[in-house]
């Protein structure tokens, strides 16, 4: 397949997005959002299959009314605000509960996971090559990132010995 650079544009469009100190924000995710996929996460139907149902909840409903790729971007965002503040909750909780050598290999697959996920994402520009990738790319991070919070919440139950 031929290639259209979508990296060099992804990359420039990442740099010119980033605030003055060189960090990216997640956007906070809204309250009936969150409460949303809370509630998902604690139904006994969530629980037997490993919250894998709750994926989508907020997304899905948004994405028959998003008219535009745009609009169907902000839904997949939507719902990836919920599972990243999520995981960075969760990811900080089991940090607490681990040793130091412990703390050193999250660390590590925790980067070596973000690395696997942008780049199982972005495949869709790859592959693609066309709009239609945006939300494809957009909701394949939003599914990735409640995968690995139902992953790490695994760990962090362990931990409180539920």
């Amino acid at each position: 397949m031929m290639r259209h650079g979508y990296e060099g544009v992804t990359a420039l469009l990442a740099i010119a997005l980033l605030p003055a100190s060189g960090v990216a924000e997640s956007p906070q995710p809204n309250a009936r959002d969150v409460a949303a996929v809370e509630h998902c996460l604690k139904s006994q139907r969530a629980r037997e299959l490993k919250g894998e149902r709750c994926i989508g909840i907020v997304a899905d409903p948004c994405l028959k009314r998003a008219g535009s790729t745009s609009d169907q971007n902000a839904c997949a965002d939507r719902e990836l605000a919920v599972w990243d503040a999520m995981l960075n909750d969760i990811y900080g909780r089991l940090r607490n509960k681990l040793d130091e050598e412990q703390k050193g290999k999250a660390r590590d697959m925790q980067r070596v996971w973000i690395e696997s996920r942008d780049k199982t994402c972005t495949f869709y520009w790859d592959f693609y090559q066309g709009t239609m990738a945006s939300p494809m790319s957009a909701y394949c991070n939003l599914r990735e990132t409640a995968r690995r919070v139902m992953f790490l919440k695994f760990f962090l139950n362990e931990s409180q010995g539920r």
